[in-house]
């Protein structure tokens, strides 16, 4: 006959097996979210929308206490699965026992997890308006946690990793136009508008704003070779920003082509 305290332990293994195959989408061996992280990643979206809409004070008048309810129900929420995650991480070989809960709760997304959570909890008392605000910035980490469902995420970055060297050149060559360009027309623009182009560093703004073709126009040149100058900066800004775009593109399609393939020879298989 099986003693209380054995069958209590194989009881608790059995539910936290099943909470981690609620929990974990690695552990599923069907594709897709389970229901459970399906309606975790509802909540995040939720709570994202929420947090941004509260920075309007129009909508925040409507319903003043609306926020603050659905605040506190969402942290109750993301805290029952911060702590449902941390039992269930047991099941994993590596996170078991304390020694392996702690090593689970100090992961990224485990941080994550609790950093999401945390900003409700400590606004509750008196807290100064500039610290709430900051404290409340940190709630759209929440968005970051849908990372964890989506092998799109995991793709971008093995194409990111795969292609970084020809990134590092793309990055070299945009730091080396950057000090080249502003050098340039510190040199042409300087004696007439000190003010913006008076030293390199002050010329680097308009770079930047010139070479990624943003253009914010509050810094232009007057001269005549200043601005055929910034003319040749726009053009060779667009090569500039194209330019890592054109390699992220190819190796994301790359990664996908490499997903689609995988996916078809499982279902020969």
């Amino acid at each position: 006959m099986q003693q209380p305290d054995s069958q209590a332990a194989s009881d608790y293994r059995v539910w936290r097996r099943r909470l981690y195959l609620m929990l974990e989408p690695t552990a599923r061996q069907a594709p897709g979210l389970s229901i459970t992280n399906r309606c975790i990643a509802g909540l995040i979206l939720l709570a994202t929308i929420l947090t941004l809409l509260e920075t309007e004070p129009v909508v925040r008048a409507l319903a003043p206490s609306f926020f603050m309810t659905a605040e506190a129900a969402l942290a109750m929420a993301f805290l029952v699965e911060y702590v449902g995650r941390v039992i269930a991480a047991g099941e994993d070989p590596r996170y078991r026992g304390w020694a392996g809960r702690l090593r689970f709760m100090a992961s990224p997304w485990a941080i994550i997890d609790l950093l999401a959570i945390l900003p409700f909890f400590l606004t509750m008392g008196a807290v100064n308006a500039f610290a709430l605000r900051l404290l409340k910035l940190i709630r759209l980490l929440r968005l970051a946690r849908l990372g964890r469902f989506s092998n799109a995420i995991g793709d971008l970055y093995r194409a990111v990793r795969g292609r970084r060297y020809e990134l590092t050149v793309s990055l070299m060559v945009a730091g080396l136009l950057l000090v080249l360009t502003s050098s340039v027309i510190y040199v042409l623009e300087a004696s007439h508008q000190p003010e913006a182009f008076g030293s390199i560093p002050r010329a680097l703004w308009w770079s930047v704003a010139t070479l990624t073709t943003v253009g914010y126009g509050d810094v232009t040149p007057v001269t005549p070779g200043g601005q055929v100058f910034a003319g040749l900066t726009a053009i060779v800004g667009i090569g500039m920003i194209a330019m890592p775009t054109g390699i992220l593109a190819a190796a994301f399609s790359d990664a996908m082509q490499k997903r689609r393939e995988q996916g078809e020879e499982h279902d020969n298989d």
